[in-house]
């Protein structure tokens, strides 16, 4: 039986943690910042835990 492959686009942009959540980086960061109110950019600037709804398909996608 082959294995499942890594999703390399994944792999990159997350972080599983040792209790097993998924850390990503906040939407909304990466151009039109100059609107945006000093405090949304600083909050955009933080990663946060991942949303346990889509936990379980990128585990699969990281292959654990």
């Amino acid at each position: 039986m082959p294995k499942q492959k890594t999703h390399k686009g994944i792999r990159k942009r997350v972080k599983v943690t040792a209790s097993g959540k998924i850390k990503h980086r906040r939407t909304g960061g990466g151009h039109l910042l100059s609107h945006k109110s000093s405090k949304k950019r600083r909050g955009i600037n933080k990663t946060t835990v991942m949303h346990s709804s889509t936990v379980a398909t990128t585990l699969v996608k990281l292959g654990k």
